[in-house]
């Protein structure tokens, strides 16, 4: 057995050992192990080389504030993942383990020398070193920054593992498993409420689990813990969640967890998910986070075998695992007595005890002194020596430059505890400095939330019991508690010593390698306000977000300012708590699940005839169909040229179609649109503009009436769900009282648009019960029938300015139909389009898409829409906007038709107009009149085409422009922005 385990004890499963490696070294450990515990009990303390410095660190904490034991963990890489805590990985059987941030090895490594170079890497010096020659940027200082970035690896291949996610809702959820935490599951539970309760250890109890001398209720505190933990499983109001981190805390008790389910299982089975993110809501929501014990910041603090002092005492009482031989302790706080005292019981010599207090006394300290270890009051570490793992420990009298020194492979070091407030700062709660405890402390709640025991400040564990019970309402109990007190003394800032400035390296971020040194030259350098200095260092930007930095950090700078640590403030803590993988977030979103992609109908016909498709939203259309030999061009202008002169056929399926039914159905359309649907009669369709309440074009589409009581709205394909959010929300929010409702039948339709002068030949054979002829169905009504033998909706309606049909079938009829169509329009030599084509037929006649000729500015005379803005309509959505001054001004940009000199060439969409020069290589004058909107070769017109958005642009027609380009200026001429069929005769045929 190693020497750095303990024969018996801890609650590990000796029974059971496990097999693993750290650096392709075997080792092994039992179950119910750490990782980090069981590196300690092998004698393994180098595990990692820090950020910036690449100095050997060890194992510092045992919880997920770890900054130094990160390590990449996998047992393939398709399960491999980085940057994990060595404190929180669970020992299992075969767990492949490598250390990071080392090359070609932990032992050697290369990056060592920037320790040697350390005081030309002061804070901030990227800042002062990468300016100049600029040239070098390029070609040398972003190579070798992006090669140094990071810690970790990424994983050579995709992640193979499942996520799950679920949503609950509590009467009460319980963060952190401790005896607070417990305490106020047990009080809550007991009144029927229905309670969660989690924690991110893999075991419930907290501190409970390394206890070893408590005494509650007359059971031993293990005892106890176990008692507590039958209860509450036994109760069916109760949910516990262990090795469940909750992260992030949102509006209205919203919180986030993340449950780990299968990462400690050697072989997890294929129906379980490595990770469940949980998102509750819960009616009352009790912290019971506990706090962290917070190091000292002393010369050469960060050397492997340096660890805190309760850490220590954990790996020892939990896991049977013993940080060292020879300890040293530095103190500020009794705790490190205790965890001293636990040390010696396990045989580990304690060689001495620094404490930085002038006279420290209470009852862990005469225990010390009783056993024979010496201890030295107003006594810090000025200094420590080794290279990869302590050597030594240099013991001086405060301030002394150096003094005696103590061999040790281990340092234990306490400067009392912080309470852990993340989560309450994420409710947006107010907090307040305890000069006593040298911490900030909950204080205003603005949630439906309470802190309770350590995390807020209380820190006797009887205390800690009654105010977790009260928390959750539990009322006439009392715990009987026997247990040693420890003081609350405790100690901020860079401790004292006389060395050298520049020969010294007290870390305060041991992960980001931030010293006091750089704290001070950024109090020195201007950098006053605690979040600015967090920037310029780094320091709080790790993984633990400041936990154990923070309060050091601000002593740092008050010190320096003179001010006190209050007027320094408190940097902020976001979610999530601790690192969380993505995987979590993204739950089953992945793959084809992580983009949706939806298909039409018609997608399997278009996609055996060949078509090319594109992303539009999430759906898949068809772009265009090209023939053998083909280019997107020749096609588009083929399947133009056919529309033009004979008949297409078109899906439009993925446009938005929204039901709005009820008694109020038409006041409500005539409130969400421009146009005046009120008096729309049944069977008849308009074009409607929606608007946002600033006035600005928001959505367009064509809207039939079905009824007296029943619309069906079509809106732009992207646009659909945006549209119904909006009207659901004037619904419920500004209309309660319209007796409405309203469903997105989007996917209940396919819709196929016949469109070309054969239109009404190729449909009459198809059609039933419905008279298509022009006298009977004129442009901009609808009919219902059957089309092919099934019932449909006929619009006649045309976005290319052709005669044109629309048919609106059940989806599942769509292919059906789209195949009768297409068959029966062979004669006629009929042509499947797509997207594209539409785009330029609908530009050939000046047809606006929202979202391509409307950037978000544009109100609808903006873009020639002025005549669908009803005059003598008392109220739409946007109304009182368009009659604000700056949206009725001439000048403003307008839509117009361009055309280049050189009909050949066709601008660039988005390309900017300026006033025309007259020689082309003349530099373009600022500032631009407008953009390209859309621009496409046109077969119908020979030439190319353009629309853009001109300032004053119908005031300039006829006017010439120019096209600044890195090639040139290319000279336009404005022009009415329809180019085919001005008069409409196309359509009413």
């Amino acid at each position: 057995m190693s020497t750095f385990r303990t024969p018996l004890g801890g609650r590990i499963d000796r029974d059971k050992p496990v097999s693993f490696s750290f650096d392709g070294k075997p080792l092994s450990g039992f179950a119910g192990d750490t990782l980090a515990s069981a590196l300690i009990a092998s004698g393994t303390h180098l595990v990692g080389r820090s950020f910036k410095y690449h100095r050997p660190r060890g194992i510092l904490t045992a919880g997920s504030e770890e900054p130094n034991a990160l390590v990449g963990v996998g047992r393939d890489e398709t399960r491999y993942t980085p940057n994990l805590r060595a404190t929180q990985v669970e020992l299992y059987e075969g767990l492949k383990a490598e250390s990071q941030n080392r090359w070609p090895s932990l032992e050697w490594d290369v990056g060592e020398v920037n320790d040697a170079l350390g005081r030309f890497f002061a804070a901030g010096f990227y800042y002062k070193t990468f300016m100049w020659p600029r040239a070098a940027w390029d070609k040398l200082y972003e190579p070798i920054i992006r090669k140094a970035a990071g810690l970790g690896r990424v994983a050579r291949a995709p992640d193979a593992d499942r996520y799950a996610q679920r949503y609950a809702h509590c009467d009460v959820l319980v963060v952190g498993a401790g005896p607070a935490g417990l305490a106020a599951a047990l009080a809550a539970a007991e009144q029927g409420k229905r309670v969660i309760l989690c924690d991110e250890q893999a075991e419930l109890g907290g501190s409970l689990l390394h206890e070893n001398a408590a005494v509650i209720d007359g059971m031993a505190a293990d005892e106890w813990l176990a008692e507590s933990l039958r209860e509450l499983s036994g109760r069916g109001n109760v949910t516990l969640l262990p090795r469940t981190t909750a992260f992030g805390f949102y509006p209205h008790n919203f919180v986030g967890l993340n449950e780990r389910v299968s990462d400690h299982l050697a072989n997890p089975t294929p129906n379980q998910p490595r990770e469940r993110l949980w998102q509750v809501r819960a009616g009352q929501v009790i912290f019971a986070t506990g706090s962290i014990e917070r190091p000292l910041t002393f010369p050469e603090n960060d050397r492997p075998g340096i660890m805190m002092a309760e850490a220590a005492r954990l790996y020892l009482n939990r896991y049977g695992a013993i940080p060292g031989e020879t300890a040293t302790v530095f103190a500020a706080n009794d705790s490190a007595y205790r965890a001293a005292w636990d040390l010696k019981q396990a045989g580990v010599e304690i060689a001495a005890v620094a404490d930085l207090r002038v006279n420290p006394t209470g009852p862990w300290v005469e225990r010390i002194r009783a056993a024979g270890i010496p201890v030295y009051a107003e006594t810090a570490i000025v200094g420590t020596r080794g290279r990869l793992r302590l050597g030594s420990a240099i013991l001086g009298r405060v301030g002394w430059r150096s003094g005696e020194t103590v061999p040790c492979d281990t340092l234990i070091m306490s400067a009392g505890f912080t309470p852990t407030v993340s989560l309450f700062s994420q409710t947006r709660g107010k907090l307040k400095w305890s000069e006593a405890l040298g911490a900030y402390l909950p204080a205003h709640s603005v949630e439906g939330e309470s802190s309770v025991g350590a995390c807020r400040g209380t820190f006797g564990l009887a205390a800690a019991l009654a105010e977790g019970w009260a928390a959750g309402g539990g009322t006439g109990r009392e715990f009987s508690v026997e247990a040693d007190p420890v003081g609350e003394d405790g100690f901020r800032g860079a401790t004292p010593h006389r060395r050298k400035p520049s020969s010294v390296k007290a870390f305060v971020d041991f992960q980001n390698d931030v010293t006091s040194k750089d704290i001070k030259l950024a109090t020195q350098e201007g950098f006053h306000s605690i979040e600015h200095v967090k920037r310029y260092t780094t320091t709080g930007m790790a993984t633990d977000q400041g936990r154990l930095s923070n309060i050091n950090a601000l002593a740092i700078v008050a010190d320096e300012l003179k001010r006190p640590e209050p007027a320094i403030g408190l940097t902020t803590f976001r979610p999530p708590y601790t690192p969380t993988t993505f995987g979590s977030f993204a739950g089953q979103s992945r793959g084809s699940l992580f983009d949706p992609v939806r298909h039409t109908p018609i997608h399997d016909w278009a996609a055996e005839h060949g078509a090319v498709f594109e992303d539009v939203g999430i759906w898949k259309r068809a772009h265009y169909f090209p023939h053998a030999g083909e280019d997107m061009h020749a096609a588009v202008a083929r399947e133009c040229r056919a529309v033009r002169s004979k008949v297409g056929l078109f899906d439009a399926s993925t446009l938005g179609k929204i039901e709005v039914v009820g008694p109020d159905a038409a006041e409500f359309v005539n409130r969400m649109y421009t146009n005046p649907f009120a008096k729309l009669a049944t069977g008849q369709l308009r074009y409607g503009v929606m608007l946002r309440e600033d006035g600005f074009v928001m959505d367009d589409g064509v809207i039939a009436r079905m009824a007296e009581d029943r619309f069906h709205v079509t809106t732009t394909t992207g646009g659909a769900p945006r549209v119904l959010h909006v009207m659901e929300d004037y619904l419920q929010t500004e209309w309660p009282d319209l007796d409405v409702w309203l469903t997105s039948i989007t996917e209940q339709w396919a819709t196929i648009a016949v469109q070309g002068p054969d239109a009404r030949k190729v449909l009459e054979p198809l059609v039933e019960g419905i008279d298509i002829s022009l006298a009977a169905m004129p442009h901009m009504s609808w009919r219902e029938g059957k089309v092919a033998g099934i019932p449909a909706r006929l619009w006649r309606v045309s976005f290319t300015g052709e005669l044109g049909f629309e048919i609106n079938v059940p989806a599942g009829y769509g292919r059906v139909v789209w195949e009768a169509v297409h068959a029966a329009g062979e004669p006629f030599g009929i042509t499947p389009y797509g997207t594209e084509t539409m785009h330029v037929l609908r530009a050939e006649k000046g047809y606006i898409i929202v979202g391509q000729e409307t950037d978000g500015t544009a109100v609808p005379d903006d873009v020639n829409l002025g005549w669908a803005v009803a005059k003598k309509k008392e109220d739409f959505v946007g109304m009182r906007s368009l009659m604000r001054p700056a949206l009725q001004a001439t000048d403003r940009k307008q839509l117009v038709g361009l055309v280049t000199d050189d009909p050949k060439v066709v601008l660039e969409e988005g390309a900017q107009l300026v006033e025309h020069a007259g020689d082309p290589a003349a530099p373009a004058r600022i500032p631009a009149l407008g953009h390209v909107t859309s621009s496409y070769p046109s077969a119908s017109m020979g030439r190319s085409i353009a629309l853009a958005l001109v300032k004053g642009g119908r005031a300039r027609l006829g006017q010439r422009l120019d096209v600044p380009m890195p090639s040139g200026r290319i000279g336009v001429t404005i022009v009415d922005p329809v180019f085919y069929d001005a008069a409409n005769e196309r359509l009413n045929v």
